[in-house]
């Protein structure tokens, strides 16, 4: 454990008792999550505490505790810092308590490991003041100092799943996964942030994205943090805990899109194969191509009710904020309107197997062309079952739409 400076400890303990007893409003509050940061957690709270003495902000600083067993409490408590116990673990977890109890207007939020710059959080106040309701830090803009980041997040973990969470929301955030950011309480409050694990820093980013708000970038830097133990990152589970969000938060690149795919691809090989068979080059393509296709289409098809559904719970649950293209398609995909269609598609299927039957009665139930019958079959069979699908997803769609009401 480092040394703990003592110098301005009086004035630090009385700083915080003003601050608790004064009605003067609190501008901002620096929450840094702490799971053993012993090591490091007084000089971050001094760099933060003296950058606010120093620009005359009215702030204090908030240690989000997630259970240390090192003395990092007491270190915080010994510098002026509030100390927050979170017993619900988790980065995610751990951040979302400091930020209930923070009480300034606006917050930044950093790791308590000293490789951000508490130092320098003005481009962070001065845009939230300018009336963003998200600042993001951009550590590839302002710079990555060597040994900082680990090759593999620096050149794939990082940029991979930015450009996917951008390519997905069309976030205007160029660093996802920067821990130092600024926000205002009412904004994250209002975003109801859940995660309780590292993806929480995808999810405020995403959930900003989806809801409108006001987000832009600073450049900030990343220094190697001085801790002497590993950090409690884990490269592959939580990328794939990140990349997992991003999938479940975008109904329409996970199920809508491939479904839509996979349903036109189906459909074109099956109209171009119904006829009979096809060949290209040596290669002859018939009624067991005809029936994988048939299969696209009915795998499309429950991909993308998958979408809808997904959709429907995440704004009715409160995960995803309201649809106005899916409030005006309600207006037309009801009940009775699914029921219709359904029934029909699946009477369609019904009366082409009654016709397939009667061509096998007039052979006096006798062996038949195989690839004659399942051209026959094949497209009943998939009407069928694409009707039953219909009917079904309608009842279940109603069910959604009562919570919905």
């Amino acid at each position: 454990m480092s040394a703990i400076p003592t110098q301005g400890f009086a004035t630090a303990r009385e700083n915080r008792r003003v601050a608790e007893s004064s009605p003067v409003k609190v501008e901002l509050s620096v929450v840094m999550p702490c799971l053993n940061e012993a090591e490091t957690l007084a000089v971050c709270i001094t760099k933060a505490q003296q950058w606010m003495r120093k620009n005359n902000v009215n702030g204090e600083v908030i240690i989000a505790d997630n259970g240390s067993t090192d003395g990092s409490q007491a270190i915080a408590q010994v510098m002026g810092a509030r100390v927050v116990d979170v017993p619900e673990k988790g980065y995610g977890a751990a951040l979302r308590g400091g930020i209930e109890a923070a009480r300034g207007e606006y917050i930044i939020m950093g790791d308590a490991d000293d490789s951000y710059n508490f130092a320098n959080l003005r481009p962070f106040l001065t845009k939230l003041r300018e009336g963003h309701d998200l600042v993001m830090g951009n550590r590839f803009a302002g710079g990555i100092e060597p040994g900082a980041m680990p090759p593999l997040h620096r050149y794939l973990g990082n940029p991979v799943l930015t450009g996917i969470g951008r390519l997905l929301f069309h976030s205007p955030c160029g660093d996802f996964h920067c821990g130092l950011r600024g926000f205002s309480k009412a904004a994250a409050l209002k975003l109801d942030l859940r995660t309780t694990g590292m993806e929480f820093a995808s999810e405020m980013v995403v959930k900003a994205t989806l809801h409108n708000l006001k987000i832009t970038e600073v450049p900030t830097t990343l220094s190697p943090d001085g801790r002497s133990r590993a950090p409690h990152l884990r490269s592959w589970r939580d990328g794939w805990r990140h990349l997992r969000f991003l999938l479940l938060y975008s109904p329409r690149w996970l199920f809508f899109y491939p479904g839509l795919m996979l349903m036109a691809l189906g459909m074109a090989a099956g109209l171009w194969l119904l006829p009979g068979a096809r060949t290209i080059g040596d290669i002859t393509f018939d009624i067991h191509t005809f029936l994988y296709a048939a299969a696209a289409i009915v795998t499309g098809f429950q991909a993308v009710n998958f979408a809808v559904f997904t959709k429907i719970f995440g704004v009715t649950s409160g995960l995803l904020p309201p649809d106005a293209k899916l409030e005006k398609m309600f207006k037309y995909v009801t009940l009775e309107s699914g029921l219709v269609v359904g029934a029909t598609l699946f009477v369609i299927g019904l009366g082409l197997s009654i016709f397939a039957v009667s061509d096998w009665s007039a052979h006096s139930f006798g062996a038949l062309e195989p690839t004659k019958v399942l051209r026959l079959v094949i497209p009943a069979v998939t009407s069928m079952m694409l009707g039953s699908e219909i009917v079904l997803s309608s009842f279940f769609l109603s069910v959604l739409g009562l919570k919905r009401t």
